[in-house]
């Protein structure tokens, strides 16, 4: 646990970064929890410089916040990580303690869930994810703490298929594999989980059901997507990127500074008002 008066620095690493909404996010919450001399940065860093920057960290830093690809890359050069973040080989946090121990969280899979959560979404009998990447493996772990049924991954190859019948595996999720161009079939799933890049969901806009159950699209920027806008015009819920962008980024402020509870209000205003400058 940081100390607010000794341990004051944080920052974000990735490549690219320089659109990454995290400073605003964090700034937004020490503003609102006075922690004044705290500041938190962005950095480009690759996999190739990550080990020198984590290396050249000195005591003032309290905390990373991690995005691709840095979030395998990291492992090594940690003392330990939590079981989330095991369970799906990627951490996206890393506290650096006051006796320089280096550990390593995912608050991606909780802030999933606290995204669903504030929506209503406490349990669901089944699920579809669209996509098979990073992010859908941390789709899968939070689907086994609130699905009680099958899930249904919708990918574009044999090889991702395999991927993600084998992340369902060992998460104890039991995942269904089928075909890309069978898609449509996951909008009547009582939660989809659409994990893909932007605009790969666009051509699914018009299957939307007409009573859809809830939609979480990760995607933030641009939003509303395609599908996210006509989800809302048929009266389906919405999740959006932004939420779980939120959501992590309240997890990760606890952990570096040890306050809690974060301001998820102030945080989510400060996000929404920077998208909408863009």
């Amino acid at each position: 646990m940081a100390s607010a008066d000794r341990r004051h620095r944080a920052a974000v690493l990735g490549s690219p970064i320089a659109h990454s909404l995290s400073p605003v996010l964090h700034r937004a919450a020490y503003a609102e929890l006075g922690l004044t001399h705290w500041t938190y940065d962005r950095f480009e860093v690759d996999e190739a410089t990550l080990p020198g920057f984590v290396e050249g960290l000195d005591s003032s830093w309290a905390g990373l916040s991690l995005t691709m690809p840095l979030k395998r890359a990291v492992i090594p050069l940690l003392d330990s990580i939590s079981e989330t973040a095991s369970s799906v080989e990627a951490v996206n946090t890393v506290v650096l303690t006051e006796d320089g121990r280096r550990t390593g969280d995912n608050t991606d899979i909780p802030g999933m869930i606290a995204a669903l959560r504030e929506r209503g979404v406490e349990k669901t009998g089944s699920a579809a994810v669209l996509g098979a990447g990073a992010t859908a493996s941390s789709a899968l772990a939070a689907l086994s703490e609130i699905c009680t049924g099958p899930v249904t991954a919708y990918v574009r190859s044999r090889e991702r298929g395999r991927e993600m019948r084998g992340w369902g595996e060992r998460l104890g999720v039991d995942v269904r594999i089928a075909d890309w161009a069978e898609a449509e079939r996951a909008l009547h799933a009582p939660l989809v989980i659409a994990t893909t890049p932007a605009g790969a969901t666009d051509a699914l806009t018009d299957a939307v059901p007409e009573h859809p159950g809830t939609l979480f699209d990760v995607l933030y920027e641009p939003w509303p997507t395609r599908i996210a806008a006509a989800w809302t015009a048929h009266g389906g819920a919405v999740v959006g990127g932004l939420d779980l962008l939120v959501h992590q980024a309240v997890l990760q402020v606890e952990q570096m500074t040890g306050r809690a509870p974060a301001p998820l209000a102030a945080m989510r205003k400060a996000g929404e008002a920077a998208l909408a400058a863009r």
